[in-house]
């Protein structure tokens, strides 16, 4: 199955799939609110509006499998991702991305390696993989890295051109 075709639901509960982003650069992010990391929402901002008009999206999807960091309803998120980073970048429903309950979406996106040939289960917030026009992983980036570092950077202008 495409992951266009793989059943979401916007943070709103609106049933859907990913199909009208179909032709994009993707940036698929799992989300929280209360982490360390959270401050990458503001990164993750300036990518959608630097690279928004080229045909790229950050796609977020709150998860609260890592230390509870993500515990609020949708309403609470949504407030929170708009009224502290600005979010303009579509945020869909709250998801597990590791065990038995793993959503579809990721359970293909952990099949992709990162930089070092690691696949598997996502380890912490904020991790984050970079989907062609086509649908195809081409980067999976650990939640250490930044939004806006070079690596990245660059991996999603390549996937633009």
């Amino acid at each position: 199955m495409e992951i266009y075709d793989i059943p979401v639901s916007t943070l709103a509960g609106e049933p859907g799939n990913l199909s009208d982003l179909r032709g994009k650069v993707l940036l698929v992010v799992n989300v929280a609110s209360r982490c360390g990391l959270t401050p990458q929402y503001a990164g993750l901002e300036r990518l959608q509006e630097k690279y928004g008009e080229d045909g790229f999206s950050v796609i977020g999807f709150p998860c609260n499998q890592f230390a509870g960091q993500e515990p609020g309803t949708s309403e609470e998120i949504a407030t929170f991702c708009s009224t502290t980073y600005g979010v303009s970048f579509p945020l869909y429903e709250k998801v597990e991305v590791n065990g038995s309950g793993q959503h579809p979406l990721y359970q293909q996106l952990v099949q992709h390696a990162d930089a070092a040939g690691a696949a598997g289960d996502v380890q912490w917030n904020f991790e984050k993989f970079l989907v062609s026009r086509e649908g195809e992983v081409l980067g999976r980036f650990r939640p250490k890295v930044e939004p806006e570092d070079p690596t990245l950077t660059e991996a999603i202008e390549a996937a633009l051109r």
